[in-house]
């Protein structure tokens, strides 16, 4: 599966989450980091979900940028 991430720098750390996967975040202190501990976060909350015979949520998040004149 491929779940669009979305992550934000937060003053000297970063934080992440899931938009089609509510409640599932993370944070690190690079980018890297991030984005590893949000795989992670990920993998738990899918895990959860199915041990409590939940649906998954399929991905259905559209990212892209906008350019817009400065």
């Amino acid at each position: 599966m491929r779940y669009a991430v979305v992550i934000e720098a937060a003053g000297n750390n970063y934080s992440a989450y899931v938009p089609d996967l509510p409640g599932c975040i993370a944070t690190g202190a690079s980018l890297e980091e991030t984005e590893e501990s949000i795989r992670q976060a990920i993998g738990l909350h899918l895990e959860g979900l199915r041990a409590d015979n939940l649906p998954i949520p399929a991905a259905s998040s559209h990212v892209d940028y906008v350019e817009v004149a400065a």
